[in-house]
């Protein structure tokens, strides 16, 4: 589900089964993340469906990239993998307004 960021922030601060996922490269990451985003990256390939596979299919998956059509894309393969819940930040990080930090 596509929502928008002040949707996509609202709907994360109240829930307790939330996972932040970025989507994006290492490099692009190095650059600022999500607190508490973890990273997988789609242009992995098979590796990005082998990471996602071992995650928590009953979390609630709240997915960012750079402009919002990776996560998007994302969220399209995760749902095909049977996980319920994803939402796709529409605009991405480039037009996101919270905080951002370094990644760990």
């Amino acid at each position: 589900m596509n929502l928008q960021q002040e949707d996509w922030i609202n709907q994360l601060e109240q829930d307790t089964n939330a996972v932040i996922l970025d989507v994006r490269t290492e490099g692009e990451c190095n650059e600022g993340i999500i607190p508490q985003a973890i990273n997988i990256d789609i242009h992995k390939g098979q590796g990005f469906i082998y990471q996602i596979d071992e995650l928590d299919k009953s979390k609630n998956y709240y997915v960012y990239c750079r402009s919002g059509a990776r996560s998007e894309q994302a969220c399209h393969l995760m749902n095909q993998m049977g996980f319920g819940n994803t939402f796709n930040l529409l605009g991405g990080i480039m037009q996101w307004q919270g905080e951002v930090v370094s990644p760990e």
